[in-house]
């Protein structure tokens, strides 16, 4: 059943806003509106795993969706899923982001660094590799986390080995001079990139003391979180109201320009682990995480649950597509679609042929 929490005081004062353009209708799902599609899956390389978390969703222009995978990358075109691997020409099938550019152009983010796909072929992109980092037990590999096209065109790479920013002829390291001591150990603690509407670029990741803020000269720490373990923050989006959103493991925050506000009326769990935050067309912020999707109708969250149709609870990405429709992808490599009152899932298991239950 959908759970409804309702926010505190201080929480409903800036989000009144919000009610306007909340989605109207029915939030019960009925047991008979649930229905599942398996999908036919190939046999992952070898050394790969069959399931791994669907971590990056994406349509692009021509209204395919993609997620990429621990057990490579999917494209579906409405009607069934091609799987590409390291026998169709990626680097790795651990994929880690995904980004369309302005030209049209799908650059994917992998373990071994990122790859071009033109529509046809997959071709390598070698980033340099930086030798003045100290050594790193991640750093098997030229992991690239999260890629970002600036308003110039220039496109950012957050990978393993810190920021890279590329002109279409080199890369060009983009140093942030704060030691970081969580999960990658490094000097240049970014996982995830936002540029905002005034053309600043916001940079967080796990086992930093708080978010960089860069405004194209300086780079700026904010302190985001009272306790120092869990002051690093990801950047995530920028909602029409002009606030920046950011989550970490104990929940979501909400940046007015002058101060960071904690959604205190959500509950997903015993730290609260917010993993993704969206807004869709009508205004309205989802924020997925641990224990489910939620949905913020700026009085009140109403959340969704396995018990509600969705495939799994422990959501790590979501997209809203040009239809309005909502893909959820979690860390078991499955994905939900929602239409606002149904929830279509998706399995990707080996051994089936595409059928719907």
């Amino acid at each position: 059943m959908t759970r409804k929490l309702l926010l505190g005081p201080s929480i409903i004062a800036w989000t009144v806003v919000l009610t306007s353009c909340h989605e109207p209708g029915k939030t019960d799902l009925p047991a008979e509106k649930v229905r599942q599609r398996r999908v036919a899956d190939h046999p992952p390389a070898q050394g790969s795993p069959k399931s791994g978390t669907a971590g990056r969703l994406l349509q692009d222009r021509a209204g395919n969706i993609w997620f990429g995978t621990f057990a490579g990358l999917y494209k579906y075109d409405g009607n069934s899923f091609r799987h590409f691997t390291t026998t169709n020409g990626l680097n790795s099938n651990w994929v880690w982001c995904l980004l369309e550019d302005k030209a049209g152009t799908l650059w994917v983010g992998t373990e071994a660094g990122v790859c071009l796909y033109d529509g046809k072929t997959f071709t390598p992109i070698a980033i340099p590799v930086r030798k003045d980092l100290p050594p790193n037990q991640y750093r098997s590999s030229h992991t690239v986390f999260s890629i970002m096209q600036d308003r110039s065109g220039k496109l950012w790479f957050a990978t393993v080995d810190g920021v890279y920013i590329y002109d279409g002829k080199s890369f060009t390291p983009f140093i942030i001079k704060q030691g970081g001591s969580g999960y990658m150990s490094s000097n240049h603690n970014v996982e995830y990139m936002l540029e905002d509407k005034a053309g600043t670029i916001w940079l967080g990741g796990r086992g930093n003391e708080g978010v960089f803020r860069y405004d194209g000269k300086t780079i700026t720490t904010l302190q985001i979180n009272e306790r120092k373990e869990f002051n690093w923050a990801w950047p995530q989006l920028q909602d029409k109201q002009g606030n920046i959103w950011f989550s970490n493991w104990t929940g979501a925050y909400r940046y007015d320009g002058r101060s960071f506000s904690k959604m205190s009326g959500l509950s997903m769990g015993p730290i609260n682990p917010v993993t993704r935050i969206i807004e869709d067309q009508r205004g309205t912020i989802w924020i997925g995480g641990s224990q489910g999707i939620c949905r913020n109708d700026g009085i009140a969250f109403t959340c969704f649950t396995e018990q509600d149709g969705l495939i799994d609870n422990d959501v790590w990405s979501v997209l809203e597509d040009r239809a309005g429709n909502l893909w959820i992808g979690n860390r078991n490599t499955h994905l939900s679609r929602y239409d606002g009152k149904t929830f279509t899932n998706f399995l990707v298991e080996k051994g089936f042929s595409p059928s719907e239950q």
